[in-house]
């Protein structure tokens, strides 16, 4: 079975790591099928000179009509072309239509059982609101798609063994308190232990949170959540799973305590992502779990200021595959 790659943003470094993934990964196991436009694909296959053999459908059920594709082919299903110029760096709202029916299409075909994972390249926000979309990241999208509501924002990175996951997402600094007190974090905390156990195949998962506050309140100097809030849910939930804290989040990642974890709990978004792109920069992963189909991406952005310049590097986009490939094989010998 095929695993779908979206796209991504045409005018981002999308389609080049795409391109460089397919060259680098063994196809014994991992069949890719591209999600997105033919125009784009060819368009940088051609620019850079990346000489990756491509065979174009308009519609799944073309795909599966056709004879056998050698595994030196990639296939792409045309979900819509650019009635404008590809152009790289360029916020384009058609850029943004083009990578959201990519995803749509992608979600759909796991749901329905016709493709095992998907893998998402890049997309840029205001491109995406700019084309109408409500739901301007893959996350929230995909939550309301597939009709589960709070999946778990997760990164991992296989070099560093580093896993991180957020209590809170994309939101204003302001407003993480508030949210951190009125969340259900039992629910979370028992969510992210599953995911740990299905996507992972980690028998007991080891998890530490982390304080909101500087030094985790420093017995309550600064702050009152890890007293009132963290502790509690931890101290009930350490009866029978293995969590641990709240830690001060300053000296953790240093010290090097996330080894001694399956995964770390932060508060809120640059707690958790500023030490790990500082670890996994060139391998990050992100996870969305908790939804019906298995979602993985690079942890990085469009990269607009390169591209179409052949300098994207497509390295973890290729970790993000292998993942994928990984939980639904998880996944598939759990059910």
């Amino acid at each position: 079975m095929f695993t779908a790659w979206t796209i991504g943003d045409i005018h981002g470094i999308g389609p080049e790591i795409i391109l460089k993934s397919f060259q680098e990964i063994d196809h014994s196991s991992c069949r890719p099928l591209v999600l997105g436009s033919a125009e784009a694909l060819r368009y940088y296959n051609r620019q850079l000179g990346l000489a990756v053999k491509i065979a174009e459908f308009k519609s799944y059920r073309d795909l599966v009509d056709a004879p056998e594709i050698p595994d030196d082919v990639l296939p792409l299903i045309s979900v819509a072309e650019p009635v404008n110029p590809i152009k790289p760096g360029v916020v384009s709202s058609e850029a943004g239509h083009i990578a959201m029916k990519s995803i749509e299409t992608a979600a759909s075909l796991c749901l329905e059982g016709k493709s095992r994972a998907m893998v998402t390249a890049p997309v840029h926000k205001e491109a995406i609101a700019n084309a109408g979309y409500a739901n301007t990241g893959h996350t929230d999208f995909l939550a309301e798609f597939c009709n589960t509501p709070n999946p778990i924002m997760l990164f991992h990175d296989r070099t560093s063994l580093l896993t991180v996951a957020l209590a809170t997402v994309h939101v204003p600094l302001l407003t993480v308190p508030g949210l951190v007190r009125s969340m259900d974090l039992e629910s979370f905390l028992l969510r992210l232990s599953r995911s740990l156990h299905t996507d992972f195949n980690i028998v007991s998962p080891r998890i530490a949170v982390l304080g909101l506050n500087p030094h985790a309140s420093d017995g309550g100097v600064m702050g009152t959540e890890e007293e009132t809030v963290l502790s509690p849910c931890i101290n009930k939930l350490a009866e029978k799973e293995c969590i641990e804290g709240p830690f001060p989040a300053d000296g953790f990642f240093g010290a090097g305590m996330y080894c001694k974890y399956d995964a770390v709990v932060a508060m809120y978004h640059d707690q958790g992502l500023l030490p790990f792109k500082v670890l996994s920069f060139e391998t990050g992963i992100n996870v969305t779990t908790g939804l019906p189909i298995v979602r993985t991406s690079p942890d990085h952005g469009t990269g607009f200021d390169i591209a179409g310049l052949g300098k994207a590097s497509s390295r973890s986009f290729t970790e993000a595959a292998v993942l994928a490939e990984q939980i639904a094989d998880n996944r598939e010998h759990k059910a």
